[in-house]
């Protein structure tokens, strides 16, 4: 049986002594074919994957891709009912689509959508019309918008034998973007918290979480980039606790964090499960089995979910090696789920998870292109 060492940081930033336990098997099943697409429409890499109260899947993927091969749009939003038929496509033409994140439906079946590439957060009501936006795309008119920085143009320049005087520590986070109320820079992710508050992680390049209130207005933003408590290297995931405890996925840290409702830190744990690279080929990449910080290092929380009632779980996928985590929301890990692969039961780049119950959920990959459904042995598939 493998082992984990799963390591609590408290706020002070102690260590407490780590411990070992026994990494018990998941006992998912993969149903094979869960969602039947149009002859037409195809899905291309799955950012965002909900269920909404009726069973319906909504999955916002990077498919319908228009324009050029170079900032192309990449972001369709597909909706499918209880028994997997194809029912609708939503915003089709919406001035939000550019580069596809992350889906979520909140406890009114509103429709959330993260576009990383617009830089847009909207709130969209169950029939699918745009109710609130938050933050603004870059005008068409403009040149210096997302992914067009100075340090990506400076490395396209010189590819092309143009001389460039490359700018130091050269990346889109340098100079420290200043951070704006009611704008993002490559948002990841939404939640909402008893209140009605939305908190959004604000992720590739701002590096914080931004809150509004129930009302839509903007209140507040905390985080910075870095490592210490607070500060964040990618949030690329949100979910608040029915204590109101917010928990954010900071990725490139290799940590969850759980914050209050006013962004006051309050705990980190880490997923720590050694990784037997004789089990599945990844699918992409380069095997990282020891890594333990960055964005593909084992247990790097790429995708959260938080099961619905009083007494949730929260399940974590990672990038490498494509596994997916069952945690209790002290931290303590429960189970563990998958390999990398191409087949049922295996993952490439786990980037989106839809949690209705513990005993069913659903998986988007990148690297893949679908959506897996996945049901505990025993339960009964719909």
């Amino acid at each position: 049986m493998r082992r984990v060492i799963l390591t609590f940081v408290v706020v002070q930033l102690a260590m407490s002594p780590a411990f070992a336990q026994a990494v018990p098997e998941l006992p998912f099943q993969s149903v094979p074919d869960p969602l039947t697409l149009p002859d037409d429409i195809h899905f291309g890499e799955v950012a965002g994957v909900a269920v909404n109260s009726k069973g319906h899947v909504f999955v916002f993927s990077r498919g319908n891709s228009t324009g050029p091969a170079y900032m192309a749009t990449a972001s369709q939003l597909l909706e499918f009912d209880a028994n997997g038929k194809f029912v609708r496509e939503i915003g089709k033409n919406l001035y939000a689509w550019s580069y596809a994140h992350a889906v979520r439906i909140d406890k009114d079946d509103n429709i959330w959508i993260v576009d990383k590439g617009s830089d847009v957060i909207l709130k969209m009501n169950p029939q699918g019309r745009v109710v609130w936006v938050f933050g603004r795309k870059g005008e068409a008119s403009h040149f210096q918008v997302p992914p067009d920085y100075a340090s990506t143009l400076a490395g396209l320049l010189q590819r092309a034998g143009a001389a460039v005087t490359m700018p130091a520590n050269n990346n889109p986070r340098n100079p420290v973007p200043v951070h704006r109320d009611n704008a993002f820079n490559q948002p990841t992710d939404v939640a909402w918290d008893s209140q009605g508050n939305s908190y959004f992680t604000d992720g590739y390049v701002n590096s914080r979480v931004g809150k509004a209130n129930a009302r839509g207005e903007w209140v507040a933003s905390w985080g910075s980039l870095g490592n210490g408590p607070g500060q964040f290297d990618t949030p690329h995931g949100v979910a608040v606790s029915p204590k109101d405890e917010v928990y954010v996925a900071d990725r490139g840290n290799r940590r969850i964090q759980v914050f209050d409702t006013g962004g006051k830190f309050i705990r980190q744990f880490t997923i720590d499960v050694p990784v037997d690279v004789n089990r599945g080929k990844i699918t992409y990449g380069t095997d990282n089995p020891d890594a333990k910080t960055g964005s593909q290092a084992p247990g790097a929380p790429d995708a959260l979910c938080m099961t619905p009632g009083p007494n949730p779980v929260l399940f974590v996928g990672d990038l490498y090696p494509s596994r997916i985590y069952k945690v209790s929301l002290e931290g303590k890990l429960l189970g563990v789920y998958g390999q990398p692969g191409r087949n049922l039961g295996e993952f490439g780049w786990i980037h989106a998870i839809a949690c209705p119950s513990e005993n069913e959920i659903w998986v988007g990959e990148l690297i893949n292109w679908r959506v897996q459904k996945l049901v505990t042995k025993g339960a009964g598939t719909r």
